[in-house]
Parts: structure tokens; sequence; C-alpha cells
């Protein structure tokens, strides 16, 4: 089966080339949702981050708090390590048992969405690596008018992530974002139907 990585930074419309392919009939694996079933209540993941970080990342519910997880980890690069070291080898562990039903399953091909594959290193793990990504100024504005964030915020965040230069340096496929969403479909269309041909 082949394997397809897709990342990109924030706002460049990774999640959009995503939804293309899940209605082109593609399995795509959310690492998203990867992270939150590994977390889920009752889980052995939130067990240990519940160990390593205190009660107060818990909801009234039960489950992760993930504002008051993020507001630990977002300011501190050695609580967030330590988080990744806990909830990365389960997301990994999961999606590589996801990508093996898949296979057994038949399926030609598979696609599996992640934000920080690249940082990870996890892209190597892949056939092949697709990189969704637009000019630095379309990637601002998108992210205020999405977040209805200042443009010092926006900065900051777009700041802390990989540049998306280093991305597309190690990818098979890039997918240039600037255009309408038609013109993004036509591209992701266009290259799953080249990677799995119809019939």
């Amino acid at each position: 089966m082949k394997t397809v990585g897709l990342t990109g930074g924030i706002a460049t419309g990774k999640s959009t080339a995503a939804r293309v392919l899940r209605e082109l009939g593609a399995p795509v694996i959310d690492a998203d949702q990867v992270s939150r079933d590994v977390t889920a209540p009752g889980s052995t993941g939130l067990a240990a981050v519940v160990e390593a970080f205190g009660a107060g990342v818990l909801a009234a519910d039960g489950g992760l708090d993930r504002k008051a997880l993020g507001a630990i980890v977002m300011s501190d690069a050695d609580q967030r390590k330590r988080l990744e070291g806990i909830t990365h080898p389960l997301i990994i562990a999961a999606m590589m048992t996801r990508l093996r039903d898949l296979a057994l399953a038949g399926e030609p091909a598979a696609v599996v969405e992640a934000a920080l594959m690249v940082e990870t290193g996890s892209w190597r793990s892949y056939s092949e690596l697709w990189v969704v990504t637009c000019a630095p100024e379309t990637q601002l504005q998108r992210l205020m008018a999405r977040n209805a964030h200042s443009r010092e915020a926006a900065e900051r965040w777009i700041g802390s992530q990989l540049p998306l230069a280093d991305k597309e340096a190690v990818a098979t496929r890039v997918f240039r974002n600037d255009g309408d969403v038609e013109a993004l479909r036509a591209a992701v269309t266009a290259a799953w139907t080249e990677l799995v041909p119809a019939g």
C-alpha cells in the first residue's frame, strides 16, 4: 500500500486538501483525531498526562482539558517536550496500526494528515510527502481572518512553526495554495488520480 504524509503550515490549506482527498474516497488518518483518541477518558495516555502534569489538566467531565494543558506547554519548551515524549509514541503506534489495517483491507493507498510531520521526522515513514503551502502574506491574512488574531499574534504563531520552505525542501509534491479552493481541489485531485489510477 502506498502511504502519503500530508502536511503544511497553519492556515495554508492542509485541512482543505485532506477534505478533498476524503471526498475522492481516500482513507485519511487525522493525527489530531488520533491524539484525542489516545488521551480519551480511561486511556493509559490520559493517565500518563495527568501523572506528568497534575489533575489541573482534567476537565469537569474527566476528559483532557486541552486549553489548560496548552497553557502549560505553549509557554515552556521543556514541558512541551515532556508532553510530546508521552503522546507522540502513542500517536505513532496508533497510526501505524490503522495503516496496517487499511493495507490488510486491500486499500491501494492511504493518507496521514499531521501538522508536525517534518518537525518530528515521521514524514520519512511514508512513500510520499505532500506539502500544502502558500505565500507568507496569504498565510498571515488567512490566520488573522480565521482565528480573529491581530497581525502581531498571527506573526508570533507562524513564527513559532518550522518555516514553510523547510517543509517544501523535503516534499515529494508541493501544492501552492494561493488561489481559490477550486484550484487546490483540482491539484489534489490530479495528484491522487496519478497515485491511484482508476480501474
